[in-house]
């Protein structure tokens, strides 16, 4: 009887033991998610991220490095775009094109838009997620053109001497970006290098708003009706239509920033009114159009490039284990 009693008291134990491994709640998940179907698996995997604290370190690393590459691959292989389109917003009246040295600045440029760009994504991406959060779903475009705007303030900082610098270089003023740098601060002062910093934020912050809206929002639609991921050449296509877009909206106020910012001691013009008053009176409304063509196609081939390596990016750069 004692054995009898010792072995059913084993038994017991065993048997608890055994369900209380059962139902622990890691158990619990693995067990529901082995044996539920897609839907079940979908919801409790979200579930299980859902309180995983935001890593913020980690989503700046990933997305400067992305930022990074994309604003390097894109300036690099479009710049003489860019310098034509600068060239030709810069003329005035029947003044003609410089056609020669239209990789001039190339070395310098970079420079300033390797750290500007990743800047400019590594504060987007963080940016975005939080007001993702913070926004219902279908008011999921303020988020993103609040993101825009804010990447395009802070990178700002490092964008607006870099793009001075560069297009007097590819307007011929100076020869090299050190050389640059030396003068502009001689006859200028340190703002000199800051020139038509109001302009730039006028064309840049709805410019990075827009773009980045319609970028974000036409991927919403497509993964919601393709039910999947984008490939890269989806990103890329979405990117250049995205680019394309806002690059022709935006060309009166490019035209506008170009102006001040290349003007250099001379002042031809005293701020954004006056400028646009003086173009309207001395050259009429077409001039805010000029150079449409190709910032289009240096936009539109830019976004592609910059969209496609920026999401191929990330993904190779997130180490962070996923459902999806």
């Amino acid at each position: 009887l004692p054995n009898a009693v010792g072995k059913t008291q084993k038994r017991y134990k065993e048997e608890m033991s055994r369900n209380a491994k059962i139902e622990s709640p890691e158990n619990v998940l693995k067990l529901a998610i082995t044996t539920s179907p897609d839907k079940e698996y979908t919801s409790l995997a979200s579930v299980s991220t859902q309180h995983k604290p935001f890593d913020f370190l980690g989503v700046l690393y990933e997305s400067a490095v992305a930022g990074a590459a994309a604003g390097t691959l894109v300036e690099t292989v479009l710049y003489p775009i860019d310098t034509i389109k600068t060239r030709l917003q810069a003329v005035r009246g029947g003044g003609e094109i410089i056609w020669k040295g239209l990789y001039s600045g190339l070395a310098g440029n970079l420079v300033g838009v390797i750290p500007a760009s990743a800047l400019f994504i590594g504060v987007y991406e963080p940016a975005k997620q939080k007001l993702l959060k913070i926004f219902p779903e279908n008011l999921s475009a303020i988020a993103h053109l609040a993101a825009g705007a804010l990447g395009g303030a802070a990178s700002s900082i490092v964008r607006v001497p870099t793009e001075v610098i560069k297009q007097r270089i590819q307007t011929g003023q100076f020869v090299s970006a050190p050389d640059a740098v030396r003068l502009i601060v001689a006859k200028e002062g340190f703002r000199g290098l800051y020139a038509g910093y109001g302009s730039f934020l006028l064309r840049d912050l709805p410019f990075d708003a827009i773009q980045f809206c319609i970028y974000e929002q036409l991927r919403i639609g497509y993964k919601l009706a393709a039910k999947r991921d984008l490939n890269d050449p989806e990103n890329a296509i979405i990117g250049a239509f995205a680019g394309a877009i806002t690059g022709a909206m935006t060309t009166p106020l490019d035209v506008i920033k170009t102006r001040l910012m290349i003007q250099g001691s001379t002042k031809q013009y005293n701020g954004i009114r006056h400028c646009i008053n003086t173009i309207l009176k001395e050259e009429g409304s077409s001039a805010f159009f000029r150079g449409m063509g190709p910032r289009v196609l240096w936009i539109g081939i830019g976004g592609s490039i910059f969209f496609g390596v920026l999401e191929k990016t990330k993904q190779l750069t997130s180490q962070k284990p996923s459902f999806a």
